[in-house]
């Protein structure tokens, strides 16, 4: 995906503001990157926190939720019956929920519709023209771009962890890609979504996005946006809409990642937790799809690594976010800040909407998994970048499974 970051619109009203990123550095990479900008807390939340992300909606249409977990909410001022009315469309800064153990995404039944669900897409925005220059690390020269391939319909069968995230954020309403992760507490049974942190939180400058949701196999038949138009949203949404009911991206997202230019990019990850909208019949995530990526958080360096594949839903022209793409690629080294994680880089023409979109290779052991996500690249499109993988991923991800072990 090019200008990596979420494509926004407000629903009914296009043209929010899109995400650049200007800054890279080493062989004068002089192009300007657009930055998939969200992120989720890394620390263990408190335990009284736990059923806070989502609840389910009875027949009178109110949300279910935990009397502590309300009281909590009340503290914030917010009243979940408002909420579930429209009151979430607030992001008054005072009232932007940021920290980890502040995390809440009661479930809206039916929010998800397909017109809003379609509506997602690329934002028309200005994008910075950076300057990339100076030595900040190891960066080899910039890959050639490689012509994203559509991915075969069905989905479910080519490509059956992959997955739209939806999400609402000031701009208006988001879309990134999402990968389905096996879950070593929950063997066989995971709930465990993995993206870009950019695509849960706002970064340095705001908080929590709300009404996050994951949608396995989005237009699994491959309809173009004509028949799309007259989908229902079991055709859109084949596997079902599943809510994160918790979240978790890097401290260091949340502490330095923007709209623009590439802070906190290698730390651009997040893991959900999610539940399924409506019943699932008792199944997980994981066999409701079939599939699950083990996650490598020791993948071969850059030299040992033959090739990876890159997968999402790029949303920004020449795409419309409605279908699934691929790039398959060997990887190379981008360096944005000395002080960070040397990050992959692949030549790729996928543009915003693709953000989170998991990137899959051999493994240590041999065996297919997933190694990065999508999270920046160029706004004229060309190639993309995605972090390393390690102990701070590695955190994050084992925080989000501890947390559900056994349930």
């Amino acid at each position: 995906m090019r200008s990596i970051r979420p494509s926004f619109t407000a629903r009914r009203e296009r043209g929010a503001r899109r995400r650049t990123s200007p800054v890279l550095a080493t062989v004068a990479l002089a192009s300007a990157l657009a930055l998939t900008a969200t992120a989720c807390e890394s620390g263990d939340p408190a335990a009284d926190a736990q059923a806070s992300a989502s609840a389910a909606a009875e027949g009178d249409g109110k949300i279910q939720i935990p009397d502590d977990i309300k009281d909590r909410l009340k503290e914030h001022g917010i009243d979940l019956d408002q909420w579930r009315d429209g009151a979430w469309k607030n992001w008054d800064k005072d009232d932007w929920l940021r920290e980890a153990e502040d995390f809440i995404n009661p479930i809206i039944e039916d929010l998800w519709d397909p017109d809003r669900m379609r509506e997602a897409q690329e934002p028309e925005q200005a994008v910075d023209e950076g300057d990339l220059s100076g030595d900040q690390g190891v960066t080899d020269p910039t890959p050639e771009p490689v012509e994203a391939e559509a991915v075969p319909a069905s989905y479910h069968t080519n490509a059956p962890e992959a997955g739209k995230l939806l999400f609402d954020s000031p701009e208006g309403t988001m879309v990134c890609s999402a990968t389905v992760v096996e879950d070593p507490a929950n063997p066989g049974k995971s709930n465990l979504v993995w993206t870009a942190g950019h695509c849960v939180h706002a970064g340095k400058s705001g908080g929590w996005y709300r009404n996050i949701a994951f949608v396995p196999s989005y237009n699994d038949a491959a309809m173009s946006a004509a028949e799309l138009q007259s989908a229902t949203k079991e055709q859109i949404a084949p596997y079902g809409v599943w809510w994160a009911d918790w979240v978790q991206t890097s401290d260091q997202w949340i502490e330095q990642g923007g709209p623009t230019g590439g802070d906190g990019a290698a730390y651009d990850f997040a893991v959900l937790h999610v539940t399924p909208e409506e019943g699932s019949g008792g199944k997980s995530l994981e066999e409701t799809v079939g599939s699950a990526l083990p996650v490598d958080f020791a993948a071969p360096a850059v030299p040992e690594m033959e090739g990876l594949t890159a997968t999402g839903y790029p949303a920004g022209a020449p795409y419309d976010g409605q279908t699934l793409y691929q790039c398959e690629d060997k990887p190379g080294r981008l360096s944005i800040n000395a002080s960070d994680p040397t990050m992959y880089r692949i030549g790729c023409t996928m543009t915003g909407g693709s953000s989170g979109g998991g990137w899959v290779a051999t493994g240590s052991d041999g065996q297919p998994a997933l190694v990065s996500n999508t999270s920046i690249g160029p706004v004229t499109s060309g190639w993309l970048a995605g972090p390393r993988l390690g102990d701070e991923a590695k955190g994050v991800f084992q925080a989000v499974s501890g947390k559900f072990a056994g349930q």
